[in-house]
């Protein structure tokens, strides 16, 4: 396992966030997390990333308790996250913003080498020919492109995803799921949450699901969209439901 999540509690006062949380990660694979809104999924994402260290519970990453350590540690480790919400350096150009990934992640490259690292991810993102374009001057498909890219900058093992389908049209997520399986054929591992259920359903190897802060179930595809309980935690929302269901 490169991941191993063990028994994560989070509390924020009196709010219960996420209870006693396990789950395994395999090297090589992608891993997608679902769960209604609130249930915690975010909050998962930066326990694993240091931003908020557990009340209780252990993050070991490629067999180091990696629990608590600031975000900047995690990410030499080898950890690296693209955000639902993009906040790309917008008077920097495409490679500049990249190579900031390279430079302060898990090699700390100097600026020539972040720079081959740089082109060498935004061709894999499909931004190759944007490289000296301004960050500010890309859409709103391009700029998720670019946040992925700098996370790949880095040159992580695992990769947190934190929605990079929302927002795009049925094509541009075609699109990025190509991308995110070529990140995955490049080596690297890949935890993503997504609440376009049937685009997280086709790329995903296993999925878990959070309700309420808590782990209700794990397994493929197939197993996740037939677990009662699953159904039960999306009844709330009908339209949600039928998505998960491939309706």
């Amino acid at each position: 396992m490169i991941l191993e999540v063990h028994h994560i509690t989070k509390r924020f006062g009196g709010l219960q966030a996420l209870t006693d949380v396990s789950f395994g990660l395999k090297e090589g694979e992608i891993l997608g997390l679902i769960g209604p809104n609130g249930a915690g999924k975010t909050t998962l994402f930066n326990v694993l990333n240091g931003v908020f260290p557990p009340n209780r519970g252990q993050v070991i990453f490629r067999g180091e308790d990696i629990t608590g350590l600031p975000p900047y540690e995690v990410a030499r480790r080898g950890i690296a996250r693209a955000y639902q919400v993009v906040r790309p350096l917008n008077e920097l150009t495409v490679r500049e913003n990249v190579m900031v990934g390279a430079c302060y992640g898990r090699e700390a490259l100097p600026l020539a080498q972040a720079a081959r690292v740089a082109d060498e991810v935004l061709a894999t993102v499909g931004l190759a020919g944007r490289a000296e374009q301004l960050a500010g001057s890309l859409n709103v498909a391009q700029k998720k492109r670019l946040e992925m890219a700098r996370a790949l900058g880095s040159r992580p093992y695992l990769l947190l995803l934190d929605e990079v389908l929302a927002g795009l049209n049925p094509s541009e997520i075609a699109a990025m799921l190509d991308t995110i399986r070529a990140i995955r054929e490049g080596g690297v591992t890949i935890l993503m949450i997504e609440h376009v259920m049937q685009a997280v359903m086709s790329v995903s190897d296993r999925v878990i699901v959070l309700d309420y802060g808590q782990l209700i179930a794990e397994g493929s595809p197939e197993e996740v969209v037939n677990n009662p309980q699953v159904i039960e935690a999306y009844l709330g929302d009908p339209q949600m439901t039928a998505r998960l269901m491939g309706e």
